[in-house]
């Protein structure tokens, strides 16, 4: 019943949604991939909302409830009851008869793909004139439910297929799968990257982290068509700022922003929740809270920032990535062994995580620095007991692992998580060696 429920209700948002399209006809920037898709809608959406009137979701409204829901207003849920959707259905209706004045210019829209067809359904319901894809990856997230990476990104590149002709796609030149959809478009395809071969090139990055003076963040240029601006944004790390900000500026540009004016926003760019945040952290620590989700590729460009930044001692605390199916091993292993080359001390957590320590120990890692835990609560009051000032904790792991909730114990003033965590659950903690 409840799925019946829920299919009608997807059904009517999705004809709501396409006749508020075709009243009010708003330019639609579409955005898909495996990593970075929030990242960029966040960057796109700094961009241009001093320029333009937009609307851009608050949260994570990328499927078939919450894509139409982004059109037809600013919700700020899909967990309503029924008098929530009912007055969702009022409101759309009422637009629809009655002219909203204030109606947005530009939409921009998050194109979430977890099985094949939906993507078809997605643009069944609003067809963008600028599609952004960011990076899919040699084994992303949700790939179990395809034959492989490769069917992830044809199901992907559904979105820049559908442009027109006077369109613009805009690709990640850095990721194989996402470059080589410049041949599936009839848009204007535009590229962005690190390498050469980019129209918008990324240089000179660099992370920057000072715990002292709690000041941490990244530094760039980017460069088009002849022209270079340098870009600094602070409170965030790694690369998916830098890559987000340089599809927005593409973005910007085909909206007739200024590039000066456009690094001037970028600025302004603090990056969503959980994606490579820098936050404090208990005994003079610094977190670094990447704990959104976790994919392969997000888990070692994560690595490969914390051990950009030269702490005095770096750890790494590693949930379970969930949703890839047949590379379940191969990828757990193989982030395990990334964490041995970035990290001083590794903490896992889940039955997944296990496989990243064993991955650790065969990548070199000495073992009585690998420790691993069942449950939240265990490893939360072991990094408790056992951080130190001038620790950087990288925090990261995929959505339904819920890391987020060691982020905010470790938060906490000292003895308050411990205190807890003992009533909570029985304390137990893994033996150096126990990979031996």
């Amino acid at each position: 019943m409840k799925q019946f429920i829920l299919s009608l209700l997807a059904k009517l948002l999705k004809k709501l949604a396409m006749l508020t399209i075709a009243r009010y006809k708003p330019s639609i920037v579409g955005i898909t991939g495996n990593v970075g898709k929030t990242s960029t809608r966040d960057a796109v959406e700094t961009v241009l909302r001093t320029e333009r009137k937009i609307r851009s979701s608050s949260k994570n409204f990328n499927n078939e409830l919450g894509l139409p829901l982004t059109i037809l207003g600013d919700w700020e849920s899909t967990e309503g009851g029924i008098f929530f959707w009912c007055g969702v259905m009022f409101a759309s209706i009422k637009n629809l008869l009655t002219r909203q004045k204030d109606f947005p210019e530009i939409i921009i829209l998050e194109y979430g793909v977890d099985r094949p067809g939906d993507m078809s359904y997605l643009l069944e319901i609003a067809e963008p004139q600028i599609g952004i894809v960011t990076a899919v990856g040699e084994i992303p997230v949700h790939v179990e439910f395809f034959t492989g990476p490769e069917g992830v990104a044809k199901e992907k590149a559904k979105l820049v297929e559908r442009l027109p002709a006077t369109g613009f796609a805009i690709l990640n030149a850095d990721d194989t799968y996402v470059a080589a959809m410049k041949q599936q478009t009839r848009g204007h395809a535009i590229t962005y990257g690190l390498g050469d071969d980019a129209d918008m090139k990324i240089k000179n990055f660099s992370s920057y982290l000072d715990p002292e003076r709690g000041d941490a963040g990244i530094s760039f240029k980017l460069s088009y068509g002849g022209n270079t601006v340098p870009v600094k944004i602070k409170g965030m790390l790694g690369m998916t700022g830098a890559y987000a900000s340089a599809a927005a500026a593409i973005v910007g540009l085909t909206f007739g922003v200024h590039f000066s004016k456009i690094a001037e926003h970028l600025g302004n760019y603090q990056g969503p929740a959980g994606r490579l945040r820098v936050i404090p952290g208990i005994k003079n620590t610094t977190i670094i809270d990447d704990t959104y989700n976790a994919a392969m590729k997000s888990m070692t460009q994560a690595l490969d920032t914390l051990k950009s930044v030269k702490p005095k001692r770096a750890i790494a605390v590693l949930g379970d990535m969930l949703e890839i199916g047949k590379y379940t091993l191969e990828a757990h292993e193989a982030v395990g062994k990334q964490a041995a080359r970035s990290a001083d001390l590794l903490v896992t957590v889940g039955m997944r995580g296990k496989i990243i320590a064993e991955g650790a120990a065969r990548g070199g890692m000495q073992k009585q620095k690998i420790f691993s835990f069942d449950t939240l609560d265990e490893a939360s009051l072991f990094l408790e007991e056992h951080m130190r000032k001038g620790d950087v904790v990288l925090v990261k792991g995929s959505q339904g692992v819920r890391m987020e909730k060691i982020v905010k114990a470790i938060m906490m003033s000292p003895g308050t998580a411990k205190d807890s965590l003992v009533r909570q659950s029985r304390v137990w903690l893994a033996k150096p060696g126990m990979y031996e």
